[in-house]
């Protein structure tokens, strides 16, 4: 039964924070947070990211980045990241995490699995980031459901 949800990707300003909000929004009883690998740690969420996702009915401005620590690999059920190197990062610096990190485009196309760092690009980016995203998370909220 999954009940505990990581979304890691780099910064923790970018993508993460938007697959927190979407899972967050699916599943409200469940614990959810998101991290970066390296983290701009108490940054908010960068600004694009913030109107692409109020656009989509989403509330990051509430959101600080935070740094990936081992407890949080640790209570993850799941721990869903943004690009394969992402998995093999993690799994090269939390042995534990080996079988509970996938991407969040895992259920795509191949030419949507892996979801581009759309920092310091334009605002056009980050819809194109976002879309993805919203595509993958939709993907892992029905395998949830069949598992929770």
């Amino acid at each position: 039964m999954i009940q505990s949800l990581l979304v890691v990707c780099v910064g923790n300003i970018c993508r993460s924070p938007v697959g927190e909000a979407l899972l967050k929004r699916a599943f409200p009883e469940k614990k959810i947070w998101s991290a970066g690998l390296g983290a701009l740690e108490g940054h908010a969420a960068d600004a694009n990211a913030v109107a692409v996702a109020a656009k989509h009915g989403l509330d990051l401005s509430g959101h600080v980045a935070q740094q990936i620590q081992l407890w949080m690999c640790e209570q993850a059920d799941l721990i869903l990241v943004m690009e394969s190197a992402h998995v093999q990062e993690l799994s090269a610096r939390y042995p534990l995490t080996r079988g509970k990190v996938h991407r969040v485009g895992e259920f795509c196309p191949p030419d949507a699995a892996e979801i581009p760092d759309p920092y310091r690009k334009s605002y056009e980016t980050f819809e194109q980031t976002h879309q993805l995203i919203e595509t993958g998370i939709s993907h892992w909220i029905e395998r949830i459901r069949v598992l929770s």
